[in-house]
């Protein structure tokens, strides 16, 4: 039997654990920066497995790694397994009702974190059982990476230099589309801002009152005329996380805000939250109160690598995509009736390339399928998403890709129920499979083609050429502040 049979018949004979493992994460819904459940999950299986386990990795209480081998080539494999706030839905249902026993105010898996972690499991798995069973030599790494969706430990691991000394690092994402990702994202820095002031009755002695509600009041207004004088790539958004209390007579003595700032380039994103915190010095000498600065989370933008995604196309059409049963298709189109229609085609290629797009429009019946059964032509540029996420702090330290697997119908949007429906659905279990086959597959191609990995090696160097600036400051430790960010909205 052939390498890459050996490991599609090694996933497939495992998985059952795979998919209770994603089903188990699921069901914790844990936010980011504290999946304890789920990281101990992980940990006991990769230490059942036969990994060298690393607890509290870089001092994160819920970040770990598994390695497995010696020597060069030294390949990583990412996973993540935080939820979202405010999502709870119960699984493979059609419409909305929370999980039984929770409410809809609880959090649930609305990125399919529990599924991308669970595939990533399989695939280090099986990339170990291919070095162990051939001699090759090298070593396989599993990552756990908690904070995603709001404290972004990637980057922390990033400033700690834990990425550096990777030859290169995969992973992959849940998706409505099949398809390998590429071009650049924006860059983000989160900072939560606490004023202080002092409380009074509003008629009886207003004078001796200093309202925080005032200071966050006076810092968005003047961010709103900071966005006339920045760069037309930026981005700032905010949201007032404490507006002190609801009675209006009472002068508030503490109010906060979260602020979130956007560029491609970490540079100016930093440069342009220096002038976010002018403004709230500011805020905070015209009001008479006080604030303290609470830095959250900074990501960087992603680094392509047109290698690797070639690598990731080849072995997504070797495996051959999931079948699915009248009763999946029937819940899948139940759930993208139940999704706003955005009147766009499925993929990033097909936004991007007239001919792909041309390709896509057939191949998705106009956009109409409920369930994308293909895989997207590949596309490889430096077109731009506006997301954020961690994994470009990786890209910056050495050679990474991504690919998006189908664990959700067509035209789902982002971080929804619909998504957390799937989650622990047949539809999820085989989209999880399918990449965790994908990922093990280019992994072993790493470590079998020695030319193949110095060329993406070789396109690295000269795209992050000019270094990794890392927006996580020397000092900053991840924060938890209550709930999650949404690094990736």
């Amino acid at each position: 039997m052939d390498p890459m049979q050996k490991t599609i018949t090694y996933i497939n004979e495992h998985a059952e654990e795979l998919t209770a493992i994603s089903h188990a994460v699921w069901s914790f819904a844990e936010l980011s920066l504290k999946e304890v459940q789920s990281a101990a999950l992980y940990i006991d299986a990769l230490k059942t497995a036969g990994f060298t386990v690393t607890e509290s990795l870089c001092g994160i209480p819920t970040a770990f790694s598994g390695s497995w081998g010696s020597g060069k080539p030294v390949i990583g494999i990412l996973g993540e397994f935080d939820a979202l706030s405010g999502l709870s839905q119960k699984a493979a249902v059609p419409y909305k009702t929370p999980a039984e026993g929770h409410k809809a105010i609880d959090p649930g898996h609305g990125c399919g974190h529990n599924m991308l972690g669970a595939a990533s499991f399989g695939a280090a798995c099986a990339i170990k059982e291919y070095l162990e069973q051939s001699g090759t030599a090298g070593t396989v790494i599993f990552y756990g990476c908690p904070g995603e969706e709001g404290g972004a430990a990637k980057a922390f691991l990033a400033r700690d230099g834990v990425w550096k000394d990777l030859d290169a690092a995969l992973t992959w994402h849940p998706s409505s589309v099949n398809e390998v990702e590429t071009g650049t994202c924006n860059s983000s820095i989160q900072v939560l801002y606490k004023f202080k002031g002092i409380a009074a009755h509003a008629a009886g002695n207003p004078e001796i009152g200093r309202s925080a509600l005032d200071a966050v009041e006076l810092m968005n207004t003047g961010v709103q005329y900071l966005r006339e004088h920045m760069k037309s790539d930026c981005r700032i958004h905010y949201a007032i996380t404490n507006a002190g209390g609801v009675s209006p007579n009472v002068v508030q003595s503490e109010a906060e805000v979260l602020y979130m700032v956007r560029s491609v380039a970490v540079e100016d994103s930093i440069s342009l939250q220096a002038r976010v915190d002018k403004i709230a010095e500011g805020a905070a000498l015209m009001t008479g109160t006080t604030y303290e600065r609470v830095f959250v989370d900074g990501t960087a933008n992603t680094v392509p690598n047109s290698v690797l995604e070639k690598l990731f196309f080849e072995k997504m059409v070797q495996v051959g995509l999931p079948s699915y049963t009248e009763e999946e298709l029937a819940y899948a189109a139940a759930l993208k009736a139940a999704s706003p229609d955005s009147g766009r085609l499925p993929g990033m290629g097909a936004q991007c390339s007239a001919e792909i797009a041309e390709q896509v429009r057939l191949l998705s019946d106009n956009g109409k399928k409920a369930l994308n059964d293909f895989i997207c032509p590949l596309y490889h540029g430096d077109d731009f998403s506006p997301g954020s996420t961690d994994v470009g702090d990786v890209s910056w330290l050495t050679p990474t890709a991504q690919f998006h697997a189908v664990c959700e119908p067509s035209g789902v949007p982002g971080h929804s129920w619909q998504i957390v429906s799937c989650g622990a659905s047949s539809i999820g279990d085989k989209g999880l499979l399918y990449a965790a086959k994908v990922l093990a597959l280019a992994g072993i191609e790493l470590f079998e083609n020695a030319e193949l990995l110095q060329a993406a090696r070789a396109e690295f160097a000269v795209k992050a050429a000019r270094g990794y600036t890392c927006p996580i400051p020397p000092d900053a430790v991840p924060t938890v502040i209550g709930q999650d960010t949404g690094t990736l909205s």
